[in-house]
């Protein structure tokens, strides 16, 4: 009973939020609405059992992609630039394209029902938790789990070797 609260508490957020995110004038404003969206999506990971993907969201999501935003908002100075006055073709183009993208998508949540039906015997709920994760992590997928590792050691050398400035 008190999930199911939860549940249409962290929805209602969720929706405003997103809906202040658009909506807002201001871009700063805009991402901070998008920050709690992320939040009110991560307590729904926690409502389904799905600790560790809920820390990883408010981890990747609001914490780091959203200060890059924040910063790049405060570096373009964005509160200073009007809007474009755009055509009625580049209008007319854009409602389009959002009109083709909702068709696809609610055809791919309309076929996901028959698609991904698990039995009630199936499904368990301990599997989103960390400790389950990790035992599958570490244990089925440890050899792609260390080259993905080294892969990302060899990108941040790489890029600290490109950011250098020579000294000649």
């Amino acid at each position: 009973m008190l999930s199911e609260y939860a549940f249409w508490f962290l929805s209602f957020v969720a929706v405003f939020s997103a809906a202040g995110m658009i909506f807002s004038k201001n871009p700063v404003y805009s991402v901070l609405s998008l920050i709690i969206t992320f939040f009110a999506v991560a307590g729904h990971y926690f409502l389904l059992g799905a600790q560790f993907l809920a820390a990883v969201h408010i981890i990747v999501y609001a914490g780091a992609i959203m200060v890059l935003f924040l910063y790049v908002i405060m570096m373009l100075n964005l509160n200073k630039l009007e809007e474009e006055k755009r055509s009625l073709w580049s209008k007319s183009l854009s409602v389009a394209a959002g009109g083709i993208l909702m068709l696809v998508l609610l055809a791919a949540v309309q076929r996901t029902d028959e698609l991904n039906s698990i039995a009630a015997g199936e499904f368990n709920a301990a599997m989103g938790q960390t400790k389950n994760l990790g035992n599958v992590l570490y244990r089925e997928f440890l050899l792609p789990f260390e080259l993905a590792s080294v892969l990302f050691l060899g990108a941040m050398v790489g890029a600290v070797y490109l950011s250098k400035k020579e000294l000649a």
